[in-house]
């Protein structure tokens, strides 16, 4: 799969439209494949772990509902959408989609959502907080996005909402390869024009409203940031009401220096990479030896579990800290080097992890790994290694 962003390099891209304007991308993907059917999907959406939700209208009014679905004959033909966030932690293809815009780093990646429609089937004009990569897959879709402005919101549903009239600066129809890039602010509206899927990339920040609720858990969890402040040069005060601008300058300093790059980093790395969605772990640790690992890697490469988050600070790679799955894991310093290729790359070849397979920590943390299902091998065809 290769993405052409209308000629534009990735660099041009980010330069003169990432989180600046909406782009429609003809053709990025030349004979676009769906990655599922609509039958598949519904097979998902059948499964309590895997979120899913069902909107449409009647008579003139807006529902929504969550899964799991077992029927959807009761909403007709037409105007109706199923949506299934995190296709890629079910489905390992999903990754060659995703790959295509690792131009953006994985710490700002969301989720691959995927959204059958029926004729008329949409999810309302509303205004998302992310960045999409809309990718239409079989079907046509019409879509109208407007300007960034003081839209008025307001809730068509206690799960839907909705934003106001507006004018638009795209009206378009999406045929299969097409994408629709929308920035986190402009109100967008898509109309299905006949049966159709479509695969939206998004990529998304926390709040710092969220990032600074959890920092304070973390701070107490691992009891950090206990410094108190200490004024020894302190001088005489003649308003005992007032916090002067040294005071306060104080109190900034207590709580600039607890965010160090060290804290920042620490934390950022558990909180990033902890999934918003189930993962498709196994219930259990599995029982796989090392020696079955490395015989399993002369045959075939380790894939990573499609949705887990694993990430790396250039600031700590060289003491062999990495992130995976909001756990913090310190391998010896001399394993560093292997840290990118846990993180940038969706496979572990034997070749690739070769300077280290000899080192029998490396081969315990592997296994670990491994038998945690974060790492697993496609194709063990051999019944008695299953």
């Amino acid at each position: 799969m290769q993405l052409d962003i209308n000629g534009l390099t990735p660099a041009a891209f980010l330069a003169q439209y990432w989180q600046k304007k909406p782009l429609v991308i003809r053709q990025g993907f030349k004979h676009f494949q769906d990655l599922v059917s609509p039958e598949e999907l519904a097979g998902l959406a059948m499964d309590e772990l895997v979120e899913s939700r069902r909107v449409y209208q009647q008579a003139g009014q807006w529902h929504a509902e969550f899964g799991p679905f077992d029927s959807y004959e009761e909403l007709g033909e037409r105007d109706w959408t199923l949506i299934v966030q995190a296709l890629n932690n079910w489905l390992p293809d999903a990754e060659a989609l995703i790959q295509c815009f690792d131009f953006i780093p994985r710490w700002r990646f969301d989720d691959v959502m995927v959204s059958y429609a029926t004729p008329g089937g949409g999810v309302g004009p509303h205004i998302d907080l992310y960045d999409v990569f809309i990718c239409q897959g079989s079907g046509r879709r019409r879509w109208r996005v407007g300007d960034r402005g003081p839209h008025r919101e307001f809730a068509a549903h206690p799960a839907l909402l909705h934003t106001e009239a507006f004018e638009p600066i795209i009206d378009t129809e999406l045929l299969p390869g097409d994408i629709l890039y929308i920035p986190p602010g402009f109100p967008h509206d898509g109309i299905t024009l006949e049966e159709s899927l479509s695969f939206s990339v998004g990529y998304r920040t926390a709040s710092a409203k969220d990032m600074v609720s959890a920092l304070a858990d973390h701070l107490s969890e691992h009891d950090l940031g206990a410094q108190q402040i200490e004024d020894p040069d302190r001088q005489i005060s003649s308003r005992s009401g007032c916090v002067d601008k040294a005071d306060l300058a104080r109190l900034r300093t207590q709580l600039t220096q607890v965010l160090n790059d060290d804290l920042v980093s620490e934390f950022s790395g558990r909180y990033l990479t902890q999934s918003k969605c189930a993962l498709d772990l196994p219930d259990e640790s599995l029982d796989i030896t090392q020696d079955e690992v490395l015989a399993w890697l002369d045959e075939q490469p380790l894939i990573r579990l499609g949705g887990l988050r694993c990430l790396y600070f250039e600031i700590s790679l060289v003491k062999g800290i990495v992130f995976i799955n909001g756990e913090r894991y310190q391998l010896p310093a001399e394993f560093a080097e292997v840290i990118p290729l846990l993180c940038d790359g969706s496979l572990l070849s034997k070749a690739a992890l070769a300077p280290w397979l000899n080192n029998a920590e490396f081969r315990a943390q592997l296994t670990e790994w491994v038998n945690l299902g974060y790492w697993y091998f496609d194709d063990l065809s051999d019944g008695d290694d299953e």
